[in-house]
């Protein structure tokens, strides 16, 4: 892929090297004429073996700045000044005795051999060093492997993290959306319209990990393929130094890889995971409105089908039963037409409480009346208490709980089993209001699950619509609901609720 590939890498890193040669070889040589120009008036005094000894600083200075080449110019301008200050006869390059020459010679090999230790030393602290700078990179990296971020943040991250590592002038990242490459992210430099466009149109065909140039191309495309298949490309602008930066570059881009495609994966599992419950959900509510549906709906058949047939024995007071049941059922199709809808509020966010201060008694009423109508014979009790306080509430929502615990208490209560609503206060706060049946009563481990959304039991259990929707009206009042319940001894349902202060 030949996107403006422009050279120039090795020209700007052999101009650096020699930069340094030479600051080298310019330090040693100023340190060389210092030291001969202190040490010029005491030579007489001084042995061949100190001069030497002196001489070796320049050297060391010369290697530690600049390098082995700058420790070699330093040997041999320090041979000279040696040889034509130091050693007899002076101001000439003639050695004279033999001892002298020894001299030069191993003045010659210790400060050689002296070169090239410093600047092994110096190459092994550079290495260690960028060794150390890779170990903070690569544990820079892997913390994006660890973080769990949203995409979004996630990428933004990425780019930033590459491009300082690498001191880079710019990095990008393209993802693939739909049938096309789109630019995500991207730090420093910004691509070229030209650029990007080129890239976008190659998509099919994205650049390998291994081919993404030489250290002297400043403009680089790199495929992110933790798994074999591309799930992205990232662009570098700007040139990497050594072939070390290149290897750090590719593990980067590996861990890189790793991170986005375990961000994407655990964004598809979270999505799977919600459709999931969605379709979970979707299934309760047939089950559970299909279960409330079923008796009402079998009721009213059975009814209107008995009074449509000629053949049948059905006398007057037969049929006013009948149209009396069919009354009643259609009643409790409403009850649950009316859950439903109070089900899409609690679970849209929409609900809102209109409090005011009511009588409780006058709510349980209201309940009784939707419920057990006058004209029913139904054994539900309850007897005012007189001196209840006011409570602030909705009593639209409050009335709706009562008639679920009702209903819930009449449907599972065999016929004639009296069923006791009352009211007391509880604390100068509190005031608790409590449905008792006599059913089947309710096992100790399934008590708070009766109160979850489309929790009826297969065998018959309680559950379903009206004890959630109660619940959800109780909560939203800061309030709490519980039951009491023994094995064939009934149930009571208990919630509180707030006294008014006015």
């Amino acid at each position: 892929m030949n996107i403006n590939l422009r050279p120039g890498g090795k020209k700007s890193i052999t101009k650096t090297r020699w930069h340094t040669a030479a600051s080298g070889s310019l330090w040693s040589l100023g340190l060389l004429l210092v030291l001969s120009a202190t040490m010029v008036p005491f030579r007489e005094h001084l042995s061949v073996a100190t001069t030497a000894l002196v001489l070796v600083v320049p050297v060391v200075v010369g290697v530690s700045i600049g390098g082995f080449v700058a420790g070699i110019l330093a040997t041999l301008a320090g041979f000279l000044t040696y040889d034509f200050i130091f050693i007899p006869p002076y101001y000439t390059l003639s050695v004279g005795q033999t001892q002298n020459w020894a001299a030069l010679v191993v003045y010659v090999i210790v400060m050689t051999v002296v070169a090239q230790v410093v600047s092994r030393l110096d190459s092994a602290r550079a290495e260690a060093k960028r060794r150390a700078g890779e170990l903070r990179r690569l544990f820079d990296i892997s913390e994006l492997l660890v973080k769990e971020s949203p995409e979004p943040e996630l990428v933004e991250t990425i780019v930033k993290t590459v491009k300082q590592a690498f001191n880079l002038s710019g990095a990008a990242l393209l993802l693939p959306t739909g049938h096309a490459l789109e630019l995500v992210a991207s730090a420093g430099d910004r691509l070229q319209e030209n650029e990007l466009a080129r890239l976008t149109s190659e998509a099919q065909q994205p650049v390998t990990l291994g081919s993404y140039g030489e250290p002297d191309q400043d403009f680089q495309v790199i495929a992110l393929s933790p798994s074999g298949d591309p799930i992205g490309l990232l662009v570098l602008r700007g040139h990497l130094a050594t072939r070390g930066d290149q290897d750090l570059l590719r593990a980067f881009t590996n861990h890189l890889a790793l991170a986005l495609e375990r961000n994407q994966m655990r964004n598809k599992a979270m999505r799977a995971q919600l459709l999931e419950e969605t379709d979970k959900l979707r299934r309760s509510l047939v089950g559970a409105v299909s279960h409330d549906l079923r008796s009402p709906l079998a009721t009213i058949k059975v009814s209107t089908s008995t009074l449509l047939d000629p053949d049948s024995p059905v006398g007057s007071s037969e049929a006013q039963e009948l149209i009396r049941l069919i009354d009643m059922q259609a009643d409790r199709l409403d009850r649950l037409v009316t859950n439903l809808l109070d089900m899409t509020r609690i679970q849209s966010g929409s609900l809102e409480l209109r409090r005011r201060p009511i009588m409780v008694d006058d709510l349980i009423c209201e309940a009784l009346a939707v419920v057990c109508p006058p004209t029913e014979k139904h054994s539900v009790l309850f007897q005012p208490t007189p001196g209840i306080p006011l409570v602030d509430v909705d009593s639209v929502l409050i009335c709706q709980v009562l008639i679920n615990l009702i209903d819930n208490a009449i449907r599972y209560s065999a016929p004639g089993d009296p069923i006791v609503v009352s009211a007391q206060v509880f604390s100068d706060e509190l005031l608790v209001v409590s449905v008792q049946d006599c059913g089947p009563g309710i096992p100790a481990d399934e008590r708070e699950g009766i109160f979850q959304m489309f929790n009826r039991r297969e065998s018959g259990g309680r559950g379903g619509l009206g004890l959630a929707i109660a619940k959800s009206f109780v909560v939203a009042h800061g309030q709490r609901i519980w039951v009491d319940s023994s094995p064939n001894g009934g149930s009571c349902f208990t919630f509180t609720l707030p006294i008014s202060k006015t």
